[in-house]
């Protein structure tokens, strides 16, 4: 069965925030493929540099994927989906959020839930929602 995969948009700061991610999450940026190095490149000749796709590989098999917005719309950020990560334990959860929460806005804390042991929300400083679950309590 196929796993979802988040598809990340970004207003120009798609590499920015992917190595971010990758950095934060322990995990490795596998790609960032630009407009000027495409095959598409004859159509970006005044921004060479958006980001058509980029990859995370995340601990786990887990992946990112995401590109720059560039269509004619314009980019009103990511809204409704949050990015939700679930951690074996109470620490890794810890070191995700905390790293996830540098520059970012915190929705809720981490704190004890009916669910997990612990789990939190922010927005992170590229705007992305996250939900942080740690050690997950059985049903």
């Amino acid at each position: 069965m196929p796993h979802p995969i988040p598809y990340l948009s970004f207003n120009g700061t798609c590499a920015e925030a992917m190595a971010f991610y990758a950095q934060a999450l322990d995990g490795r940026l596998e790609q960032v493929l630009r407009a000027g190095d495409s095959p598409l490149a004859e159509h970006f000749k005044d921004h060479p540099d958006v980001v058509l796709h980029a990859r995370v590989a995340l601990p786990g098999g887990g992946i990112l994927m995401a590109g720059d917005s560039c269509g004619p719309t314009p980019y009103e950020g990511i809204k409704g989906v949050t990015v939700t990560l679930c951690y074996d334990t109470v620490a890794e959860a810890e070191r995700a959020f905390h790293a996830l929460a540098d520059g970012a806005q915190v929705v809720m804390p981490l704190q004890p839930t009916f669910w997990a042991r612990t789990w939190g929300m922010l927005h992170d400083r590229y705007g992305t929602p996250w939900i942080i679950n740690g050690e997950m309590l059985p049903d």
